[in-house]
């Protein structure tokens, strides 16, 4: 046989996590046609001499927010080029689709996630337009509750009535049938903090004719954290659904130390037969939106209703009142990462509390000045993550990798977590290779074999014959995550080679131009 692509002599990394080993792996028309030692003899259009570089499955990012990106930077520098060639969007509860077709409540989406036209309605026609942009990663979605909710009965703080559960259901089942993946739920953001342990319980039992999981940003990470764990479980329970619980954490200082607590409880549940996994991003900080620091109860009616109760003087005192005292402490670890104001475009890279000492203000009214000047269009990056406790976590058998990161480029307006560029070479450079909490074909599982499974994909994630030629070559001694949260807009030092459907989409830190992604959707095999 001829091959379109042959690797000589690598150090594979075949993502189930056994030792590497020395082979040469041939690729035919996308797909990996042979794995194992006697084809270096073997003509190829393109032959690649690895040396000591190590060769493992393309990384997949089982948590990310591309879906409302990816139109504007399909290239996807920030995933590329840190190895990911497959991400699953339209997580925390907040997806692309589906869009209700009644104007208002299609507005009410729009003027929350902002950056998206809308031209679609349903799961399976905006898969279809992602398809259409034709872009350098393998793509697929979540359906988001939130998503659903805003289709169904807007920002309403209420329970569902029995005809809006019914058309989330419906929606929810068309999306799974369109190629969705899973249902996210994002309990601690609008419209998700309005809803019940009940409405998720019920609303997942539509997962089990499709063999989908649920996936959860759970209602507290930080002072109820194991009320938060516990609720996921229940709902997971009641629906005998499995579970993915997101980017597994303890914020804030007070907090540290109730991982073990709720990592028991995960031991616990798992030991009763309940399926549940985690994902983790490798880092002391996390990142959101700016509007996120406003009680629940002023998001009632969406965006619009939120900003027109900060500018009303009366609602707005109400609110600093409110927020200064929950936010005790806490505003100097509050960091302006991206904001679509021009006024407050110099409090880029700055924390809440020097932007009020600067303007004079309270640092509520400095956050609330901003959120309402850029038109709720601002980012935030907030430290308050124990590094002692990310290690912990992570060293979980359970604990797969997931960025909570976006497809952006390298020349994005901002100063954006570094988690979008870095996530995965830092597992295995810093935490693997330095740290040794695992081994290094430990850590490349944790981000392509189970990944994989857990979204039910039957040829990615393994150095496999017949599995679709996704396929990283890195040189492991100088591996290096170098995007940091003050320039993290870098490629990571190491990453040798990319292919996607084995076609070279990257190469020593440089994007090829190439943009040889599929949108990938549950329950279909890829062609």
């Amino acid at each position: 046989m001829k091959y379109n692509l042959l690797f000589k002599n690598c150090r594979l990394i075949d993502g189930t996590g056994s030792p590497w080993r020395r082979a040469d792996v041939g690729v035919k028309d996308g797909k990996i046609a042979f794995v194992g030692k006697g084809c270096a003899d073997s003509e190829a259009e393109e032959t690649v001499d690895c040396g000591d570089f190590y060769l493992a499955p393309g990384f997949i990012d089982i948590h990310s927010h591309s879906d409302t990106t990816i139109f504007d930077y399909p290239a996807a520098e920030s995933r590329i080029l840190q190895g990911v060639t497959t991400e699953l969007g339209g997580d925390c509860g907040i997806s692309a689709a589906p869009v209700s077709r009644d104007p208002e409540k299609k507005r009410l989406l729009a003027d929350y996630v902002g950056d998206l036209t809308y031209d679609w309605n349903s799961m399976g026609e905006f898969l279809d337009a992602v398809e259409n942009v034709k872009p350098s990663v393998n793509f697929a979605s979540a359906a988001g509750h939130g998503t659903l909710r805003i289709a169904a009965m807007g920002f309403d703080d209420r329970k569902p009535s029995e005809d809006e559960m019914e058309t989330m259901k419906e929606l929810l089942s068309e999306s799974l049938e369109d190629g969705a993946f899973c249902l996210s739920s994002g309990l601690i953001y609008p419209p998700g903090v309005f809803s019940a342990t009940d409405e998720m319980a019920e609303l997942c039992t539509v997962l089990n004719d499709y063999g989908a999981f649920y996936e959860t940003h759970m209602r507290s990470e930080s002072g109820e954290v194991e009320e938060a764990v516990a609720e996921a479980i229940e709902v997971a329970k009641r629906a005998g659904v499995p579970l993915q619980i997101c980017h597994h954490k303890i914020l804030r200082e007070e907090n540290w130390g109730k991982s073990g607590a709720t990592t028991e409880m995960i031991e616990k549940a798992r030991e009763r037969g309940l399926d549940v996994q985690c994902d983790q991003y490798p880092y002391c900080a996390s990142a959101t939106s700016l509007d996120s620091n406003a009680p629940d109860w002023a998001f009632e009616g969406g965006v619009g209703a939120l900003l027109g109760r900060l500018r009303d003087p009366e609602t707005r005192k109400r609110i600093n009142e409110e927020v200064e005292k929950s936010h005790r402490g806490r505003w100097d670890k509050i960091v302006i990462s991206s904001t679509a104001s021009e006024k407050f475009g110099w409090t880029v890279g700055k924390s809440i509390a020097e932007i009020a000492e600067t303007r004079g203000v309270s640092c509520a009214d400095a956050c609330f000045d901003i959120v309402v000047d850029s038109g709720d269009r601002t980012g935030e990056i907030n430290y308050g993550i124990c590094e002692e406790e990310v290690e912990f976590i992570m060293k979980k058998p359970y604990v797969m990798t997931g960025s909570d990161g976006q497809a952006i480029s390298l020349n994005y307006n901002g100063m954006p977590h570094p988690r979008n560029y870095g996530t995965f070479p830092r597992v295995i450079a810093h935490y693997a290779r330095d740290r040794k909490l695992f081994t290094v074909e430990e850590a490349v599982r944790k981000m392509t074999a189970m990944p994989a499974a857990r979204m039910g994909l039957s040829d990615r994630g393994l150095v496999k014959e017949g599995f679709m030629a996704d396929l990283v070559l890195f040189d492991l001694d100088s591996l290096e995550d170098t995007p940091t949260y003050d320039r993290p807009m870098t490629a990571c030092r190491g990453i040798k080679k990319v292919y996607v459907n084995g076609v070279l989409t990257a190469e020593e830190g440089a994007h090829t131009g190439a943009r040889a992604g599929m949108v990938l959707r549950r329950g279909r095999k890829t062609k």
